[in-house]
Order: structure tokens, then C-alpha cells, then sequence
């Protein structure tokens, strides 16, 4: 009598280290997961692991990912998830590359619209820029504000406080305003170079380490605030 042959679990036509790596790829979800994390998970030998990622490559089950944090370390994902914008790096990047053509862009639109109102509040700025569709996204606030930040830190406008008065006079005193940097096109109560501090509207503060990929120690923008006389 022929022994019965046991129903395989999980996915079909997979060996046991293939179901192994692959419930390891797909628990981390849309984060992807660094191939010496599946090897430290499954314990399986390094050509094992090898061998079974190209298998499931081939048989469409993950795919290889581009982690901005991580470009030289090889991440992979289960094909049924999109990477999140923390891997990413969001809408400013295209394949793990940012998209400076596209900043450049969004940053003469704010300049060309801070030209013809004088001075502009964050709110103003976004709204204009929503107008202009030029982007294929639904840009966010929080987006135009890291644009603001970068024109600010570039030397390209500067942050001022409104005084309610001039140019001012539609602004709520003390609210937040941007205007071209040149001359007297840049009055207005200057906010103080510690209250502009670049770690503090930084997007990417949160993975911001000294021996990382993003550090104090690379950043342009820490450089540069910090060779700013008081």
C-alpha cells in the first residue's frame, strides 16, 4: 500500500527554505527586509539563502527593493507589497534616486509666486502650487514645507515673523511668512538662527544617525548653519 503524500502548507511548489525565506520577507511587509536579517531569521546557510531568493525571483513571489537608508545593502520585499515612503524616500525620489529636476521645479514655482506677492505664508505657497499642477501627486503641506526649509537654508528666501504691517498688512502678526532674500525685499522680523536650526525641520530627522547614511557629519545644510555667525 502506497503512503499517502502529505498536503503541503503554504505556498505550492516551494522547498521548505523557500516557505522559510519567504514568511520572513513577507512578515516585515511593506518595510522589506536586508538579506543578512533573512539569514540571522531562518538560520539557513548563506548559499541556501542564496539559491532559494533567486527561485523565488524567478517564480515572481518577492522582488528587490531600494532602501534610501541602506543603498548598498540588498533589501528584499514580497511581490503583494509597495515599499513605504521611509524606503523610499517618498515622492522626491524615482527608483532610490532623488528627483532634483522635480525640486528645482517646485522651487522656481515658489520663487516665481513669492516675486509677485511680496511675501508669502506656507499656506499660500501650496495652495499656488496645487494650482499649477505640476506634479502627478497630491502634494502635501508638509512636502511644501521641506521645499521652503531647503530655499531657506540655500540662502534662496529667508523666514521672517509678520509684522502686520506694509506687505504684511493680510499676515496675522507673528505668523510665519517667506520672502526673496535681497535687500529690502527682506524686512520683516527675522526668526533667529537657533530657531532655524536644520535638525529641527529636517524630514529625515528620525533617521538621522552619526555613522549612518544620513549624519550631522554630511549634511550640507548642518555645515552650512553651522558656519553662520551669530
Amino acid at each position: 500500500m502506497s503512503k499517502r503524500k502529505r498536503p503541503e502548507k503554504g505556498q505550492p511548489g516551494l522547498v521548505d527554505s523557500e516557505h522559510a525565506i519567504l514568511n520572513a520577507i513577507k512578515a516585515k511587509k511593506d518595510n522589506g527586509i536586508w538579506v543578512r536579517d533573512i539569514k540571522s531569521v531562518t538560520q539557513l546557510a548563506d548559499h541556501v539563502v542564496t539559491k532559494s531568493i533567486k527561485s523565488l525571483l524567478t517564480k515572481n513571489l518577492i522582488k528587490e527593493v531600494v532602501n534610501i537608508q541602506y543603498k548598498g545593502k540588498k533589501h528584499y520585499m514580497a511581490i503583494e507589497f509597495k515599499p513605504s515612503k521611509e524606503m523610499t524616500g517618498g515622492d522626491w525620489y524615482v527608483d532610490g534616486i532623488l528627483d532634483k529636476e522635480l525640486i528645482n521645479v517646485l522651487k522656481q514655482l515658489c520663487t516665481r509666486f513669492m516675486r509677485a506677492q511680496k511675501v508669502a505664508t506656507l499656506e499660500g505657497v501650496h495652495n499656488d502650487l496645487k494650482k499649477n499642477r505640476v506634479v502627478t501627486f497630491e502634494i502635501s503641506s508638509q512636502q511644501v514645507a521641506e521645499i521652503l526649509n531647503s530655499m531657506v537654508l540655500d540662502n534662496d528666501i529667508i523666514e521672517v515673523k509678520s509684522t502686520g504691517l506694509g506687505d504684511y498688512h493680510a499676515i496675522p502678526i507673528g505668523a510665519t511668512c517667506y520672502r526673496i532674500a535681497s535687500g529690502r525685499a527682506a524686512r520683516g522680523l527675522k526668526v533667529g538662527a537657533f530657531a532655524s536650526i536644520p535638525c529641527g525641520a529636517c524630514p529625515r530627522i528620525s533617521i538621522c544617525a552619526p555613522v549612518g547614511v544620513i549624519s550631522p557629519s554630511t549634511c550640507v545644510y548642518y555645515t552650512k548653519w553651522l558656519d553662520i555667525e551669530f
